[in-house]
């Protein structure tokens, strides 16, 4: 994407628990591995686990920019697999509610990456509290991750109905993760797709793929290593590898009126 505008996306979710920040890390190693220059955000803030999932310990955080002013260059960590992480703080409280003015902070930093970054990737937290919403915002695209277990699917509802109704969003990708076929994950696609087709009227979901059940993913995390990294051949990694073939083609036709601190801007001043 040499030349043109960030493509910066959402990973985000109804539920935790539904392996979403794995989807985020191997994503972008795998963008990263297609000769794509990409930067992780770990947007949960107060519970961050992006660093524990790839054992690594980056010295600065977000907190550090918001607290004592450090600039974002400093607080950019690059990971021995490709891509750079943009941790977050865990276990502190203040984080879990931006203020207007740490909104601000953040907008004016992140309008530093931009000549340097192919995609962002923003790892939200799950539910729809205000930095859930916040993040989801301020993308132009967003992935729900949901699993085939009910509450996945009427939380990731719930997240869909709130930025809807409260903030005019419409469109969304869909993944389905552990899925046990992909007849299983389309089946879960279209529970979603009916709900929201029947209650709110003018949504728009498209069926992005599905990552198979595969024993690789529970190996790599305590080894706290990119399951595409540890095993590329895994199931879950072709899964994972498709999708980022598919996300190279949103880049195409994403909306490029805008650049990175475009849509923090628009966040701003609406949320």
């Amino acid at each position: 994407m040499s030349g043109n505008l960030p493509l910066v996306l959402s990973v985000t979710s109804g539920k935790g628990g539904v392996g979403k920040t794995n989807l985020s890390v191997n994503l972008a190693h795998s963008l990263a591995k297609k000769g794509k220059r990409v930067v992780l955000l770990d947007a949960d803030l107060g519970l961050a686990n992006v660093d524990v999932l790839l054992g690594l310990t980056p010295e600065r955080n977000l907190f550090h920019l918001f607290s004592e002013g450090v600039a974002l260059s400093d607080i950019l960590y690059s990971t021995p697999y490709g891509f750079d992480i943009l941790p977050a703080s865990s276990g502190i409280g203040e984080m879990l509610t931006l203020s207007t003015g740490q909104k601000l902070d953040l907008l004016e930093s992140m309008d530093t990456l931009e000549d340097n970054v192919d995609f962002l990737i923003v790892d939200t937290g799950a539910g729809i509290n205000d930095n859930v919403l916040y993040f989801n915002l301020a993308v132009q695209e967003r992935i729900v991750v949901l699993t085939a277990e009910p509450t996945s699917l009427t939380d990731a509802y719930s997240l869909i109905k709130v930025m809807k109704l409260n903030h005019g969003v419409e469109h969304f990708k869909v993944v389905v993760n552990m899925a046990a076929s992909e007849k299983a994950a389309r089946e879960m696609f279209v529970r979603l797709y009916s709900a929201c087709d029947h209650f709110l009227s003018g949504v728009s979901l498209d069926y992005a793929g599905f990552l198979p059940q595969d024993p690789a993913v529970r190996k790599a995390i305590v080894a706290q290593r990119p399951v595409c990294q540890q095993n590329p051949n895994a199931p879950v990694c072709q899964a994972i590898g498709k999708l980022a073939d598919k996300i190279q083609n949103w880049e195409i036709s994403a909306n490029l009126d805008g650049n990175i601190k475009f849509f923090w801007k628009k966040l701003l001043f609406q949320h």
